[in-house]
């Protein structure tokens, strides 16, 4: 049984999608100004872990996640660098597909662009104008009246008049209450617009999402995800707006993903500890990376550190090294373990138990080869890498990855030229040349590995 925990419940529940074996799920994707940070790759790599979870176990899974590439950044940016808006989103969104793959993400099945969907967005604003909902103000803009949705706030478990007493109070006249939201902005001299009943403008950012979901996966779909930080105001106002235009119920489940901190402080440009994921993967692999935010439930806070990459490394390493040397073929036995990691996987996605379970198979793995037992022990490294593929790890191949690359240091053919050498001096008895080689290679980081199959070496 899959539970998932629910953010509007505060709850674990019995997922049962709307449509038998089918699930549609939209996840608010990236607003393209700059490159993508460890807060945008923990929400691609969570999501990403779901939906593979979802389809290995026999949902057919519609996912959408959107770009949004028209906001108040996007322009401020654009004008700033002196170039088109069309320039800037196009050259962030090739930045973020580069980061996804490199983390092996993969694409979702639609990824709309708000630019692509401002008739629909105006024909939602419409509605909500036509139901009472929302209204037109004197200075162009298009306002949802959040007094008239009697059940605004129940996502963040806030009434109106806890809302209203937090309230900060606008400088603009325009709006009936400080609580209200934008719908759709006038025009400003030099901005991108479109035309609309109220004049020429743009979508405000959160009737995006309402318009770009309700039209990829219908009014009423099974999943709605994305960053914590989304869910109040934006998620709760994709509420109002989607239930008042469509007088349906919008989301079954809410998931978030935790925050990430920096050294235990939240990340931020102002403190000088902001990362994006090109900075991060300049010193360690990508798929450290990853198993690093799998490593911790995607719910939970994730403190990110050096040390913490570190311990992520270690691990990866420990699960290469009980591959290595083993030939690759379909899983064969282990089948308790793939009971457990599904057990574990169905209990809201426990993906750190999960990896607890692919340790003590890893384990089984070693004892098989100690005892002889290449082929059982073989057979169990299938069943490692299928289940490991569920959380997109251990693909790559063993000694590649356990070598790695290296932008200082030895290359590769320089490190297999010394151990020619190495493997001369000691055929010449001149064991104190094989020693000095050793020696030295260990003190560039590469670690020699004797065997009867012969020497292999690793970066340490």
């Amino acid at each position: 049984m899959l539970v998932i925990y629910n953010t509007e419940s505060r709850q674990k529940e019995e997922f049962k999608p709307i449509h038998e074996g089918h699930i549609r799920m939209y996840v608010c994707g990236m607003t393209v100004y700059d490159y993508c940070h460890i807060g945008h790759a923990r929400v691609l790599v969570s999501f990403d872990v779901i939906t593979r979870y979802l389809r290995s176990v026999g949902y057919h899974v519609d996912y959408v996640r959107n770009i949004t590439d028209i906001d108040d950044k996007i322009i401020k940016r654009a004008q700033e660098n002196g170039e088109s808006i069309e320039a800037l989103t196009g050259r962030f969104i090739a930045a973020m597909d580069e980061d996804a793959a490199a983390l092996g993400v993969a694409k979702p099945d639609m990824e709309p662009k708000a630019t692509e969907h401002v008739p629909g967005i105006v024909s939602m604003v419409e509605r909500l104008v036509d139901n009472h909902l929302a209204y037109p103000a004197p200075n162009g803009d298009v306002y949802f009246e959040v007094a008239k949705f009697p059940s605004y706030g129940r996502l963040a478990r806030r009434n109106l008049d806890e809302l209203q007493s937090g309230a900060r109070v606008e400088v603009e006249e325009a709006k009936r209450s400080p609580l209200d939201f934008v719908l759709w902005k006038a025009a400003k001299p030099g901005e991108p617009f479109w035309p609309s009943p109220w004049g020429n403008g743009r979508p405000g950012w959160h009737i995006e999402c309402s318009a770009m979901s309700t039209c990829c996966l219908g009014n009423h779909f099974d999943i709605h995800g994305g960053g914590g930080d989304l869910q109040f105001p934006h998620h709760e106002n994709e509420i109002a707006q989607s239930e008042g235009a469509t007088g349906e119920k919008y989301v079954n489940t809410w998931m978030h993903v935790g925050f990430v901190q920096v050294n235990e402080e939240k990340m931020s440009k102002s403190l000088g500890n902001f990362f994006t994921i090109r900075d991060v993967l300049k010193l360690f692999p990508p798929e450290v990376l990853r198993y690093f935010i799998v490593s911790s439930h995607y719910r939970s806070p994730l403190n990110f550190s050096d040390d913490a990459l570190n311990q992520a490394r270690s691990s990866l390493e420990r699960f290469y090294h009980t591959i290595k040397g083993l030939p690759v073929i379909p899983a064969n036995g282990g089948e308790e373990y793939a009971e457990r990691f599904r057990q574990a996987m169905d209990d809201d996605f426990n993906t750190p138990e999960a990896l607890a379970v692919l340790f003590e198979l890893a384990r089984d793995i070693n004892r098989a080869e100690k005892s002889g037992g290449a082929e059982i022990a073989a057979g169990l490294a299938g069943r490692l890498r299928e289940l490991g593929a569920v959380l997109g790890l251990l693909q790559d191949d063993a000694q590649k990855f356990l070598q790695g690359e290296s932008e200082h240091g030895l290359l590769p053919e320089d490190i297999e030229t010394l151990i020619q050498a190495r493997n001369t001096a000691k055929a010449e008895r001149d064991y104190a040349e094989a020693d000095r080689i050793r020696a030295y290679l260990l003190e560039t980081g590469i670690v020699l590995e004797d065997s009867r199959q012969g020497t292999t070496w690793r970066r340490n």
